[in-house]
């Protein structure tokens, strides 16, 4: 009977989640040239259990992006291209008649349908009709299909990548506000510079196929998933995103004036939800043990760009509203970490400086403990 595994220190489970995280970015910088905060953003979602919507003209290595992401994480991966006359049952399976060559009699049998993967591109999500699109809300949110009545669990871990191509817009079929809140994440994608461009052409054009080693495994998604919603956040950190995101609300008496002429809606309750978890997720990804000002600062372009929605006033102004986010992140002050010292009384300050010995600072955060219902992961090493 071999020995008991001793348990992980929590030390021990941010600096393996921040190694696997460097050795596959590294595995998928094989295949993709360039994109490091597509690449990154893409992560944190799928590590903090959530979806993520991709726009930016073709050629841009979208969905071999994630294609290369599921090889690295050696997860099932489906692409799913959305068409105008795509059905629901295309998405999510139906039910097919059998009949049994010996006794003739006939049965229901459920086909699955691409829905039932580790990963699941939707590719120009916004070509289909809207009672397509809304197959998918069922399997974002609640993790599950339902045909003919029966309900049917998808496998874990799940993450949904849709894409949009923003030049075409004739004969589409814009998500609706609801299913657009579905999405954790919304990622805008560049232009490679002339560098990496040069380089893309120079490995695409030769015979040689990079091989992408599996980092990963789907147990080892799902232990991560875990760890990252144990990551301590202060108080002055959840209150700095609450902050942010009614500060995008144009009829609150608080909100800034440009807010107010310049968006016709703000964001809801999900945005600040989303800005911790995926502050979260940034944090132990680099191998810290708590949030910072900075990971909420880096999640609010693509949290919170597909929340807010500009007027005819910013139209016709020209401002889009990653300009307004930009704005607001300059407005909106960042949390107070406490008094300043400077013109009080020497006595005052040894005072000051007694109460915070007793009690730590939030940047000595202590690590969070590891999950102990699912094993830890073995990052470079494939079973």
């Amino acid at each position: 009977m071999p020995a008991p595994t001793p348990p992980m220190t929590p030390e021990e489970a941010v600096r393996r989640v921040a190694q696997a995280r460097e050795t596959l970015v590294g595995e998928v910088h094989k295949v993709i040239i360039g994109q490091d905060e597509m690449i990154e953003q893409m992560l944190i979602c799928l590590f903090a259990r959530g979806h993520c919507l991709t726009i930016g003209v073709p050629g841009l290595a979208k969905t071999l992006t994630v294609s290369t992401i599921a090889q690295a994480l050696r997860m099932r991966f489906m692409r799913i291209q959305f068409t105008p006359d795509l059905m629901p049952s295309d998405i999510t399976g139906t039910e097919i008649i059998d009949q049994d060559p010996a006794s003739g009699q006939r049965s229901f049998r459920f086909v699955r349908g691409p829905i039932f993967s580790n990963i699941v591109l939707a590719d120009e999500i916004n070509r289909t009709p809207p009672k397509t699109q809304a197959a998918l809300l069922q399997a974002m949110q609640e993790y599950e299909v339902t045909v003919a009545g029966n309900t049917y669990k998808l496998d874990q871990p799940f993450f949904v990548m849709a894409t949009q191509n923003p030049i075409e817009q004739e004969g589409t079929y814009p998500l609706p506000e609801a299913q657009l809140d579905r999405f954790m994440l919304s990622i805008n994608i560049g232009y490679p510079t002339r560098e990496e461009e040069r380089e893309i052409v120079m490995a695409t054009t030769q015979t040689s196929r990079p091989d992408v080693r599996a980092v990963l495994q789907g147990q080892d998604i799902l232990w991560t998933q875990q760890l990252i919603r144990q990551v301590p956040t202060a108080q002055h950190m959840v209150d700095y995103a609450v902050d942010l995101a009614r500060a995008t609300r144009p009829k609150e008496s608080a909100s800034p004036d440009f807010v107010k002429n310049w968006l016709a809606w703000g964001a809801g309750p999900r945005a600040a939800q989303y800005l911790i978890l995926g502050a979260k997720a940034r944090a132990i990804l680099h191998g810290r043990y708590a949030v910072a000002a900075r990971d909420i600062r880096a999640m609010a372009l693509p949290v919170l760009r597909h929340r807010i929605f500009t007027n005819f006033n910013a139209d016709a102004e020209g401002v889009d509203v990653d300009q307004v986010i930009e704005k607001i992140l300059k407005t909106v002050p960042e949390p107070n970490y406490g008094e300043a010292v400077a013109g009080k009384s020497r006595h005052s300050r040894h005072k000051a400086a007694a109460a915070g010995a007793k009690s730590p600072p939030a940047s000595s955060a202590k690590p969070p403990p590891p999950p102990a219902s699912v094993p830890p992961p073995a990052p470079g090493a494939s079973k």
